[in-house]
């Protein structure tokens, strides 16, 4: 073997010159060996790659998984926002406060708005309007929402374009368009135009109002409003700890109504837990978060004001009046008869005067002679002046007497005259046909009746229903004032016009009207009417021709067809007698009550006697009344006149 064969065998033998070497030169550089215990060419490189692979796919999904989640989490945060965030959204102010022209104002009485009412319209089917308005600069209050929550002395006669306000002595006046008025007979003047119109509504400047009036009021721009306060005495106040917002109801996603700052006073409404009414100084009536307030308290209000006086004329005895029912002039020749056989009688009322129009005219029974012998007897006469049983008897026509000013003054002035003329001590006025929407019409000619009873020294009383919600339009409480004596007829429980047999005056109708005519009459005052009559009813069976005719109304809900005729108390223990029936106490009604099957029917009766009289007396007596009134004379047993003695007297 030459020497070149010597070195070609020597590579071939050491591998120096293997195909391996023509591999890639990515794996040039790594060990030869492949033996035992040695690392495999390639390999490492492999590890490394497929690492970083790994660590890439798990580092991405790691951050999707961190983007999904990131997702969800500012979905489900805007979702907890979105429920229980607080909202930034500014409530529509004039929306709030229901003002929809430019010349209205918002009107806030006693931390309440007050709202036009979509329910409520004119007479002349027109919408409600607007509580406020504001006239060259000033602030004006429409007519009934003084009546109704400021000063209900107010009185307002679309008819004759007047306003009204009654004192002690005599009326305040005020024309359309003026800036001058009339305080009695005195005239007075303003600097700004005291009333406006809109049509028939009639709007009182602010500061007129409040001269009359125990008020407070500011005024307010954007929107512009009036804040009132004419109710003192008690409320609840609280501070506010931080700046926080007013909403208009609780929860945070509530419009904002306002922005309140720390340390200013709120009054606190109502108590809903976690939220707080309050009615703020600026005339803003939202909610607090309960949190935000401090130093809760009770704090009473007051104001100085010198509230007119009415004078009244109080007997220093019990009343024992007894109604007169005259229907003719020769009835008043029998009343030496009449009373004859009365004992501790004061007064006695007769029915003389009644409405004989609609323009205002009276009729009148009034006797001279009649006055002299019940004085010479030691009574008194309170003239009665009716709405009915003369020339008008309809809810209407009172209603068309009552609501003109001019036609009240006629009223009044023959019925004070004739009064003087006969020498009567008072007048006992029975209106019995006022409706709803009389009564602030009559309530304005009691007020105006009693200023001319008070000028001439006449009694005024007043008479009523027992109270009940559909009568409240008759409004006790100011007849308390102006008047005299309230008196409340305890009997007409079941009238002539029922639509079933029952007492005319069950104890509990007497005691349920005493307490609840108490609630807003002294007992100093009040006089309680009892009756000396009862009437007998007659049942019978409606047919089933009956029963279909009255299908949809009241009367269909009672199966019973019902008449009844009035006795007097002798009468009706005769009718009783005649029939041969047994008369039976009845605890519920305090009377004596009997049955009897006749005629195809049922006749039944509860009593009026002594016994059912004197369980009236008990009461009146227990709640120290101002007296007893009795309807009427010669209804009743001679007897009774002793009892009454014995509680009255």
């Amino acid at each position: 073997m030459d020497e070149r064969e010597r070195r070609g065998a020597g590579r071939m033998r050491s591998g120096a010159d293997t195909p391996r070497r023509k591999r890639p030169d990515r794996y040039a550089h790594g060990p030869s060996g492949g033996g035992p215990g040695r690392r495999q060419p390639g390999r490492p490189g492999q590890r490394k790659r497929s690492s970083r692979a790994r660590r890439r796919r798990r580092n991405a999904v790691i951050r999707w998984l961190v983007f999904i989640i990131l997702i969800f989490a500012a979905i489900g945060g805007f979702l907890i926002w979105q429920r229980y965030g607080a909202s930034n959204e500014k409530a529509d102010l004039e929306q709030y406060y229901g003002l929809d022209q430019e010349d209205e104002i918002a009107v806030v009485v006693n931390n309440e708005v007050v709202r036009e009412d979509s329910d409520t319209q004119t007479e002349n089917s027109e919408p409600a309007p607007a509580p406020g308005k504001v006239y060259d600069g000033q602030y004006y209050i429409e007519y009934s929402v003084v009546r109704d929550r400021i000063n209900k002395r107010f009185y307002w006669d679309p008819n004759e374009n007047i306003l009204l306000y009654t004192l002690p002595d005599g009326n305040v006046s005020v024309e359309v368009g003026n800036s001058e008025y009339t305080e009695l007979t005195e005239t007075k003047s303003v600097d700004y135009t005291i009333l406006k119109t809109d049509g028939r509504t009639a709007y009182i400047a602010l500061p007129f109002i409040q001269e009359y009036t125990n008020m407070e009021y500011e005024v307010y721009d954007d929107p512009g409003r009036a804040v009132i306060t004419s109710e003192w005495g008690e409320i609840q106040t609280a501070e506010i700890k931080r700046d926080t917002q007013v909403r208009y109801q609780g929860g945070v996603k509530s419009p904002i109504l306002t922005e309140i700052s720390k340390n200013s006073k709120v009054v606190v409404l109502e108590d809903e837990n976690d939220w707080m009414k309050v009615g703020t100084e600026d005339g803003f009536i939202g909610y607090v978060k309960t949190s935000t307030l401090s130093d809760m308290t009770t704090e009473t209000t007051s104001r100085e004001f010198e509230e007119p006086v009415y004078t009244n004329i109080s007997k220093d005895y019990t009343v024992n009046m007894a109604w007169h029912n005259v229907s003719n002039s020769d009835a008043n020749s029998y009343i030496l008869e009449t009373i004859a056989g009365t004992k501790g009688l004061t007064t006695i009322a007769p029915t003389w005067f009644n409405l004989a129009d609609t323009e205002g005219n009276i009729s009148s029974l009034a006797d001279a002679d009649y006055v002299n012998y019940a004085h010479q007897s030691n009574l008194e006469v309170w003239a009665v002046l009716r709405d009915f049983h003369g020339g008008i008897n309809s809810y209407d026509e009172t209603y068309e007497v009552l609501s003109y000013t001019s036609k009240r003054t006629k009223i009044i002035n023959q019925v004070i005259a004739n009064a003087i003329e006969t020498g009567i001590d008072g007048i006992n006025l029975d209106f019995e046909l006022v409706s709803t929407e009389c009564g602030e019409h009559y309530i304005q000619f009691v007020r105006e009746l009693s200023v001319r009873c008070r000028q001439n020294g006449l009694v005024l009383s007043v008479d009523n229903y027992v109270p009940q919600p559909y009568n409240e339009h008759y409004d006790i409480e100011e007849q308390g004032v102006v008047a005299d004596y309230v008196v409340i007829m305890g009997y007409d429980e079941h009238t002539e016009g029922s639509y079933e047999a029952g007492s005319v005056a069950s104890i509990g109708y007497l005691e349920n009207g005493i307490e609840d005519a108490l609630e807003s009459v002294s007992a100093e005052k009040l006089i309680a009417g009892v009756p000396f009559f009862t009437r007998l009813w007659f049942e019978t069976p409606k047919t089933e021709e009956e029963l279909a005719e009255q299908a949809g109304t009241e009367a269909a809900s009672y199966p019973n067809k019902v008449t009844s005729s009035a006795y007097g108390m002798t009468e009706a223990a005769q009718v009783v007698a005649d029939a041969g029936a047994q008369t039976q106490w009845d605890e519920e009604t305090m009377q004596n009550y009997a049955e009897w099957e006749a005629d195809g029917g049922t006749y039944k009766i509860w009593l009026e006697d002594d016994q059912s009289l004197e369980e009236k007396l008990k009461v009146i007596k227990s709640n120290n009344l101002a007296g007893v009134a009795e309807w009427s004379l010669g209804m009743e047993d001679s007897g009774v006149w002793d009892l009454i003695l014995q509680y009255v007297n």
